[in-house]
């Protein structure tokens, strides 16, 4: 139900304020701007031109951090408008306001963007904003000729030399969530590629792919030197709920600083992939937390992982290795095991020798 609350403030206030560069932008009117009449979305148009673009990227960025916090609200209406701004920061956060759309009427201006506009982080942006649509083309909720549109203009751009690495990258992501075959060729090329960041973005894919086929091969980056290839794969192994890498994780938690990128998304990825430890550590960690936002992640967490519980409870998740290359990953787990339930049996010793 619409909080009546957010549209308390009149809009030419709104406005007077967006367009005063001497003060910063009231936070307290980023709620005005959700769920926006049509009346008033005129009334800003005609208003855009005379903002500072800073200042116009920067009321974007706002929203879209409201937007993660607060799932009530929805800028879909002003990123809609704002993905013609002439200033590429603009259409690049517009872009990130519509990551979550369902609006099948997007896509054409999605495509024409991802192919044309000047901008490389435009491009990468709208590659991005494409992989929700092959998400629900996945699911049948969209047309199937439309899906098939956005797949051959990403599978174009993902295989063309002759564009930007960055837009390539994010084409490849996008399709991740595919199930065409064209896509586990493209996806292990990047993965053996030499340079990183195609690496992420292989394990980025294999995350979305939802097949245990991958597990593999995220297990071989969970020691990875390279801190963003390591990110990606302990998350790629949570997305998959991959159980071989269980006991990987749980020892990262323990040995990664507090509050650090890695160490917070082992604890989610332990959420979405539960089993034996995973509770205790989780409950553990949260009771000597002194890090504000990884308290908040490890009470999400405990929270997601009661639902990855319920649906292991009631059997609705019944894995078994498909290949022997999963059987040997399951197998290099099992050795995780043994390291980490020494290390504990260490750790108690220690503390016995203390008392």
């Amino acid at each position: 139900m619409e909080d009546p609350a957010r549209h308390a403030v009149p809009f030419d206030k709104v406005i007077t304020a967006l367009l005063d560069n001497e003060h910063p932008f009231p936070p307290v009117h980023l709620h005005r701007l959700s769920d926006i009449s049509a009346a008033d979305l005129v009334n800003l148009q005609k208003s855009w031109s005379q903002v500072n673009p800073d200042r116009r990227a920067a009321l974007l960025e706002d929203l879209e951090d409201l937007a993660e916090a607060d799932t009530l609200v929805s800028f879909d209406d002003l990123g809609k408008f704002a993905l013609s701004d002439p200033d590429p920061r603009v259409r690049e956060v517009a872009l990130r306001l519509l990551w979550e759309s369902e609006e099948v009427s997007l896509v054409t201006n999605l495509l024409q963007m991802v192919e044309n506009d000047p901008a490389e982080k435009v491009r990468g942006a709208a590659a991005t904003a494409l992989g929700q649509y092959i998400y629900l083309g996945e699911l049948e909720e969209i047309p199937e000729a439309v899906l098939h549109r956005i797949e051959k203009k990403l599978l174009e751009i993902t295989t063309s030399a002759s564009e930007p690495k960055l837009v390539r990258r994010r084409a490849l992501e996008a399709l991740g969530f595919s199930s065409r075959p064209e896509l586990k060729p493209l996806i292990l090329a990047a993965y053996n590629n030499n340079d990183p960041e195609w690496l992420v973005s292989a394990l980025f894919a294999m995350g979305r792919s939802a097949s245990s086929n991958w597990i593999p091969s995220v297990m071989d980056m969970l020691d990875s030197d390279n801190e963003e290839v390591l990110f990606e794969a302990v998350r790629a192994a949570g997305e998959l709920e991959a159980p071989a890498a269980r006991r990987p994780l749980l020892k990262m938690v323990k040995s990664q600083p507090l509050g650090s990128e890695i160490r917070m998304a082992a604890i989610w990825s332990l959420s979405k992939i539960g089993g034996e430890k995973v509770r205790n550590t989780l409950e553990k960690t949260l009771e000597e937390s002194e890090d504000d936002d990884e308290i908040e992640m490890l009470e999400d967490a405990l929270e997601n992982l009661q639902f990855t519980e319920g649906f292991n409870q009631f059997g609705l998740i019944d894995y078994e290795p498909e290949d022997g290359e999963e059987i040997m990953a399951q197998a290099e787990a099992d050795s995780w095991d043994d390291d980490l339930d020494e290390t504990e049996s260490g750790e108690d010793d220690t503390e016995g020798e203390d008392e």
